[in-house]
């Protein structure tokens, strides 16, 4: 009995303390089902093989000696690698199971079919290394794991070969990159109950952002079929973002985040022996489908905060959808060991200076730049022809490739999300590196010079050549108390996070065009209007872009909502102002289908701009929709931190009909704590303050915009430039005039322009006209609050 209690232990019994006995996978799936499943966290019934009964199996076999003789034939570079690793597990594969363990996980795995009503179920036989998933040794998934394993025979072959993948070429040379000694590390087995993902889903979820180590949010990742393939980085998932401070309102649903993948595969079961999976072509529905729900997407991100608030710590999770039950297990949990460690006291900002045209996109990993020449390997049989510094291009990776990664100045693939294997490493390693490109292989060649900048956000650009571009480093440690409040100006949603560390009070300008522009691509007009669109190509590519939709102009309102959800998102609950759309008319034109539906001015920067669209019969229905993304943002999502503002609003005739239209599509200024504020651009902003003020919860100076139209220079015209000056007299006037007749309205004056970042003389004439706020974009915010503190004092 004591030696069927050493060789197997069931999870219920084990805790996150058992990482000696057990290792990391088996501990933390004990330490979950003993202390989470009250709380809701499904893990499918298993057990673990101790680390005694692999030691058991190699003294047994009289491997002790092999290994250590072999391991030092190959320090002494007597042997190659690929030749120690192959003697190795094959002595291991051909060894006997001593008797005791074989009756014992024979016996286990009869029981575990019993617990599930059925005889000899389908198990996942998954590695469990003494050394894997510690908190300094983070790289998973040296060692092997099994699906669909059926029958004691197939079980125990299973076993045996995950004892052999401790000394996988890959797992070998791991150890040696981490100082771990060979003879030190044993190996659990975990034997777990298979979760029908194969006829359902799987992926990866991390209760932190990759990327930026925002804390507030959880990433999941979504494919069809088991899960491998989203590890492996094998197809492009789906991709959910959760924002946690909300998830205990189970009337909201704050999904800031929701991308369709192309899932191009799925892995399922091959038959019905046991222990054979293939990987089949997904359906044109299943690609043009999200995997999860929203209400699994927000149990998801509810059970990776339980798990996260259980550990301490945030959390790297694998999970899988039973396609027959419908339930949602977690079958992984370890820490997250990149952005959890990061130095908080520090960021880098990159900025790229001038580049060649851009010649490919994929997902962003790493918020860096770096540019040289490409290394193109498309099978790890090949990766001897890595070129040390090169920027590797390959289809996807695994832990083979490890050994050259390190090597690499930056990491280029067709496929995998932001939690693939390419992703995960490539973090680990703190490099920048571009995932789920689709063609890299087929676009670029070896030797060619190209630039990788994942320095914008969530899209990752490669520019042809090597560009220009400059790192500087943002100190947070010392930050001056200003008692003039700094806000942000944010644009790009996919780059809000970055910023996150930032000690803003909140955003001053969210500019909800960009979002229209870089996320939803057409024209609200043609979504509106599209089954009469005249253009059967536009047609079509508005088709592709809305696959997901059946109703159009749905579209338009969930992808704007959760793009601004993101901004809103990063400083929750502090205030965010979204300027209502702001294009001119020929910037409409050129989104998808706009042409249809704008006019063509003289010049448009005084033209039919702002305000005047919103009640205008050329964009009301439009406007309508911007309106109902602010209301599913405030009042679906639960960002009632957002603010909205009016941009070009010239008389407060014209305020009012816009407040109309607005309250006529469920945005009424003061319901639900709805403030609405003007842009103070226009001379008539400031010489009717007071009725404007009426009308409006404050103003935000938009300096350009008033200096342009003060002193009748075109902003973008070269000729002049030289008299275009936001410290000119007559704007200072128009400045300081504003900022007194709205504070004497009970109204807030704030500012958002470069200005003060660049002349501290500047902002210390803003100080002294009392204004309430200062927005800058976030690369000047230190700078800026430098200054104020100094204009304070």
């Amino acid at each position: 009995m004591q030696t069927e209690l050493k060789t197997v232990i069931w999870f219920e019994t084990l805790s996150r303390g058992d990482v000696a006995l057990v290792g990391g996978k088996n501990s933390s799936l004990g330490e979950m089902v003993q202390q989470l499943g009250a709380k809701g966290i499904q893990v499918p019934p298993g057990f673990a093989t101790t680390s005694d009964a692999f030691r058991e199996f190699i003294r047994a076999n009289e491997l002790n000696a092999l290994i250590a003789n072999t391991m030092e034939d190959l320090a002494a570079h007597k042997i190659t690698l690929q030749e120690a690793g192959s003697s190795i597990r094959t002595a291991i594969v051909k060894g006997d199971w001593p008797e005791a363990s074989r009756a014992a996980i024979v016996a286990a795995y009869h029981e575990l079919s019993e617990r599930s009503g059925h005889s000899d179920i389908p198990v996942a036989v998954r590695s469990s290394a003494t050394a894997e998933d510690l908190p300094d040794a983070s790289f998973a998934g040296q060692q092997e794991t099994f699906l669909n394993v059926r029958g004691e025979a197939a079980l125990l072959a299973a076993c045996s070969r995950c004892y052999a993948s401790l000394f996988t070429d890959r797992a070998i040379t791991y150890r040696q990159i981490q100082g771990f000694d060979h003879n030190q590390v044993a190996l659990s087995i975990g034997v777990q109950r298979m979760v029908r993902s194969d006829i359902g889903g799987s992926g990866v979820m991390f209760s932190i952002d990759t990327e930026t180590g925002f804390d507030k949010v959880v990433l999941i990742n979504a494919a069809w079929g088991l899960g491998e393939n989203v590890v492996q980085g094998a197809v492009n998932p789906d991709e959910y973002m959760v924002y946690k401070p909300l998830l205990d309102q189970p009337d909201l649903v704050p999904i800031v985040e929701k991308t369709l993948g192309a899932k191009e595969k799925k892995m399922i079961y091959a038959g019905r022996t046991g222990g054979d999976i293939k990987n089949v072509p997904t359906s044109r529905a299943e690609r043009a489908s999200f995997v999860l729900s929203d209400a699994e997407i927000l149990e998801l991100g509810r059970q990776a905060a339980t798990i996260e608030d259980h550990y301490g710590q945030p959390m790297d999770m694998e999970w899988a959808k039973d396609g027959e039950t419908g339930e949602l297990f977690i079958v992984q949990a370890r820490p997250e060991t990149v952005q959890s460690r990061a130095d908080t006291g520090a960021m880098k900002s990159y900025t790229i200076r001038e580049a060649g045209p851009v010649i490919l996109k994929g997902l962003s990993v790493g918020a860096a730049v770096a540019a040289g020449r490409i290394c193109l390997i498309e099978h790890a049989s090949d990766i001897d022809r890595f070129v040390d510094g090169a920027i590797l291009v390959t289809s996807t990776t695994d832990p083979d490739w490890v050994p050259i990664m390190k090597r690499a100045a930056a990491i280029i693939t067709d496929h995998g999300g932001r939690t693939s294997h390419a992703a995960i490493v490539s973090r680990e390693l703190g490099l920048p590196a571009i995932v789920g490109t689709g063609t890299a292989t087929h676009v670029l060649h070896d030797e060619q010079e190209v630039t990788v900048d994942c320095s914008g956000g969530d899209a990752g650009l490669i520019h042809a050549g090597i560009a220009e571009y400059e790192v500087e480093e943002l100190r947070l440690d010392h930050v001056p108390e200003t008692r003039t409040r700094i806000m942000l100006n944010l644009a790009n949603p996919s780059a809000a996070f970055r910023w996150w560390r930032l000690p803003s009070e909140g955003v001053g300008l969210a500019r909800m065009e960009f979002v229209v522009n870089s996320a939803v691509q057409v024209h609200p007009m043609a979504l509106v209007n599209y089954d009469t669109l005249p253009d059967d190509e536009v047609k079509a590519q508005i088709e592709e872009l809305t696959q997901a939709y059946d109703v159009k102009p749905e579209f338009f309102v969930e992808t704007l909502a959760r793009g601004l959800s993101r901004i809103c998102a990063v400083a929750y609950p502090k205030p965010v102002i979204i300027r209502m759309s702001d294009f001119k008319t020929n910037e409409y034109a050129e989104l998808l289908g706009g042409h249809a539906f704008e006019p063509k001015e003289e010049n448009p920067m005084i033209g039919f701009r702002g305000a005047s669209r919103y009640y205008s019969p050329r964009y009301r229905e439009g406007f309508a929709l911007e309106c109902r993304a602010i209301k599913m943002l405030r009042e679906k999502m639960g960002f009632d931190n957002a603010i909205v503002m009016i941009p070009f609003c010239r008389t407060p005739e014209e305020a009012d009909r816009v407040l109309a239209v607005m309250a006529e599509n469920g945005l009424a200024r003061g319901e639900n704590g709805l403030q609405v504020y003007v842009m103070g651009e226009i001379p008539s902003n400031v010489i009717r303050a007071d009725e404007f003020a009426e009308r409006f919860d404050g103003f935000s100076i938009g300096s350009n915009d008033l200096t342009q139209l003060t002193l009748g220079i075109d902003r973008d015209g070269e000729e002049l430039a030289d008299l275009f000056r936001e410290d000119d007299p007559a704007v200072i006037w128009m400045i300081k005039t504003l900022i007194e007749r709205a504070h004497a309205a009970g109204a807030k004056v704030g500012l958002c322009g470069q200005a003060p970042s660049n002349d501290p003389a500047f902002a210390r004439l803003l100080v002294e006209a009392g204004i309430d706020t200062i927005s800058v974009t976030p690369d000047s915010f230190l700078a800026v609050k430098t200054h104020v503190a100094e204009a304070e004092s």
